[in-house]
């Protein structure tokens, strides 16, 4: 399995801060750059940081960690990928999931049934007008005659999925191509991972073996008590410290569980937001020799 680490923005993507991060971590050869939907933020829209780090560099990836599906149309989010795919092929790493980060933020993907069921239909709509022309679709929530993008890619773009509840291990072995989890223990990580490919099996599908992933917060001088306690009331089965690296030492053992545990992709976002030129040197310093 090729084993690969990226950064994560998550609230450092200010506008102002985008153009170093982004040379920076073109000029040491870092994977992969992602972005957050966090709209009450100053972080950049998704799409619109991805275009800009692509139309800045040549080898990085972008990606999203993750950007909100339902509430948006397929058939739209589809001619922004394809475009991105266009311009530059290989670097276009979409990660969906089901709500937003931020409560207050959910009214702002408004969706005309069950959350989950409209999810589900997007998928199968998004999917398929990537991997064909003139698609016809009718569905529950969505209708459309004739759907074409123009240009597609020639190898139909990977929908990786995020959520660590059954029903989003059920929607990724169904719908999904990989899986980017968050705030899950190594055990738990294997635990999705098996479950994801039980979907799968039962749908009659199979997901690549080095498509499972996990973004990983990484607070280089411990965990904060603020963020521990929210940790705590999000999770109170699992120790922060099995959830969150609080040095980088901690990222490692963090790291190895995870790999025994199945996964391959990293996304490691600073807890403090500062993904700053001492930062991507560190990173690279720890993280690259064990990518493969």
């Amino acid at each position: 399995m090729k084993i690969r680490f990226g950064v994560g923005t998550g609230l450092s993507a200010d506008a102002k801060e985008l153009p170093a991060l982004v040379d920076r971590l073109e000029a040491a050869g870092v994977d992969s750059l992602w972005f957050s939907e966090l709209v009450f933020s100053p972080a950049v829209d998704p799409v619109v940081g991805m275009a800009f780090a692509l139309s800045r560099t040549t080898g990085l990836k972008v990606g999203t960690s993750v950007a909100i599906l339902p509430g948006r149309h397929p058939v739209l989010v589809a001619k922004q990928l394809a475009s991105l795919a266009a311009l530059a092929p290989k670097r276009v790493l979409p990660v969906f999931g089901l709500r937003p980060a931020g409560p207050r933020e959910s009214e702002l993907f408004p969706v005309a049934g069950p959350r989950g069921a409209v999810f589900d239909e997007s998928l199968q709509l998004l999917r398929a007008v990537l991997r064909a022309d003139a698609v016809d679709f009718d569905g529950d929530y969505f209708s459309v005659r004739g759907a074409s993008l123009g240009n597609r890619p020639d190898r139909p773009l990977d929908i990786w999925l995020g959520g660590r509840a059954p029903g989003a291990f059920r929607r990724i072995g169904r719908y999904g191509d990989g899986w980017l989890g968050s705030f899950v223990t190594p055990t738990e990580a294997a635990a999705a991972v098996t479950a994801i490919n039980a979907e799968a099996s039962a749908a009659d599908r199979a997901l690549e073996a080095d498509h499972f992933g996990l973004t990983l917060l990484l607070a280089e001088n411990g965990v904060p008590t603020e963020l521990a306690t929210r940790i705590r009331r999000q999770h109170p089965a699992a120790e922060p410290a099995d959830l969150v690296a609080g040095s980088w030492p901690d990222l490692h053992r963090l790291i190895d569980g995870y790999l025994e545990a199945g996964l391959s992709k990293f996304v490691v976002v600073p807890a403090d937001g500062a993904a700053d030129a001492r930062f991507v040197e560190r990173f690279v310093a720890e993280l690259h020799p064990r990518q493969n």
